[in-house]
């Protein structure tokens, strides 16, 4: 499994509200993409709950069948439309981390 994890920082010039239409406009083309991009498990846009010693506004955690369904979700053009239409116009910072996940979550302590 391929955890494909971004965060986002969104244009400061964005007021509060268009800040909010921006971000769920995101997640919901981006959660809609489960079921349309092959090998794309799974998707969450989080939104909401961000404290103050955020430095990002909204996060991506996805997972995906392999590394190859990944590269094809790169390119894929629901992402491609997604990413060009509701993200690059918005967003002034991107981080990725992209990682193969090879052992299940350790259970809380």
């Amino acid at each position: 499994m391929i955890k494909h994890i971004i965060l986002w920082t969104l244009n400061p010039e964005l007021s509060e509200e268009e800040k909010q239409n921006v971000k769920a406009a995101i997640k919901q083309d981006l959660e809609a993409l489960v079921g349309v991009v092959p090998g794309l498990m799974e998707v969450t846009v989080h939104i909401d709950g961000r404290l103050a010693s955020s430095n990002a506004d909204l996060m991506l955690d996805s997972t995906l069948e392999s590394e190859e369904a990944l590269k094809a979700y790169a390119v894929h053009p629901a992402h491609v439309k997604v990413a060009e239409e509701r993200v690059k116009p918005f967003a002034v910072q991107r981080v990725c981390l992209d990682f193969e996940r090879v052992d299940p979550p350790h259970p809380s302590l």
